[in-house]
């Protein structure tokens, strides 16, 4: 995922990372003809990290990603450590109306030839002749209909949320940013200067840098989530042991061995400007195991 280049090598020292891609998009197999919307989007998610025996991870989601991350964080919260969410808003406009106009095939083929292509070949070859053409449509029309998230949701997700946006997001305007952490229970933000919706991709530097503060002022918590998880798994394994005993097996397992698991939910169907600039690329980043 060209989306989070400048990040995967951070994350990769830290946690074991795992980056499906979204049904409809590149090698899934799934003709968005046959449904597309943010319930199957976050299905997918609860059964990908159940297949995976994940009880608990930390989850990070850019655009249509994010709005996945955002409403499993609402409904799971228990499953997530952090969650880092980039570029998504709780309000229907703009965006409803901005994708529609990004995401119209016929535009792109005239004005954006070069996305066009790269559309092209990341979905095509595996979803059949077009398929992007008939994914774009799908996204935007699920903008423009899928359900918002209501306050009473939003404060269901009790967990350290990071929240990451450009200030020139066409998007999300900033405002409507602010309003967004102000309706969750734990959650900071970053609006950074001179920067679109891409966040990630047009100011790396200083989004990996307020994602390793993230990490390391909620390492505590985070912990503390995920020896909970132990707990609940366990319980739910030994079914009718003593609880007493069910202790005695999660003393020994207060956290899964290893790094611990990442899952970079899936993103926009491939960015329209991969390119990093040179300002915030070749910054030196500090970056410590953090399990």
């Amino acid at each position: 995922l060209e989306e989070w280049a400048a990040q995967r090598p951070l994350f990769r020292k830290a946690f074991k990372l795992y980056l499906p891609d979204a049904r409809g998009h590149a090698g899934t197999r799934w003709d968005a003809a046959e449904g597309f919307d943010k319930e199957l989007l976050v299905a997918d998610l609860a059964a990908f990290v159940d297949a995976l025996d994940l009880e608990t991870f930390h989850l990070v989601g850019f655009s249509m990603g994010a709005m996945t991350s955002l409403t499993f964080a609402t409904r799971h919260p228990e499953r997530l450590r952090t969650a880092l969410i980039a570029g998504i808003d709780v309000q229907r406009e703009p965006r409803a109306r901005i994708a529609a106009r990004m995401m119209d095939p016929e535009r792109i083929e005239r004005e954006e030839a070069s996305w066009a292509e790269r559309l092209r070949r990341r979905h095509d070859p595996v979803q059949g002749k077009d398929a992007w053409r008939r994914l774009l449509p799908a996204i935007a029309g699920d903008v423009a209909t899928q359900p918002l998230l209501t306050p009473g949701e939003l404060r269901r997700a009790r967990l350290p949320i990071l929240l990451a946006y450009g200030d020139r997001d066409v998007f999300v305007p900033a405002g409507h940013a602010v309003a967004l952490q102000r309706q969750l229970p734990d959650a900071r933000l970053l609006i950074a200067p001179d920067c679109g919706h891409q966040v990630q991709i047009e100011r790396p530097g200083l989004f990996n840098d307020a994602a390793n503060v993230f990490y390391r002022s909620t390492e505590r918590v985070a912990r503390e989530r995920a020896s909970a998880g132990v707990q609940r798994q366990l319980s739910a394994r030994v079914g009718g042991l003593p609880a007493g005993r069910v202790a005695g097996q999660a003393a020994g397992r207060t956290a899964a061995p290893g790094p611990a698991a990442m899952v970079l939910d899936p993103t926009a169907p491939v960015s329209n400007d991969p390119a990093m600039p040179r300002r915030d690329a070749q910054r030196e980043q500090e970056w410590f195991e953090l399990w």
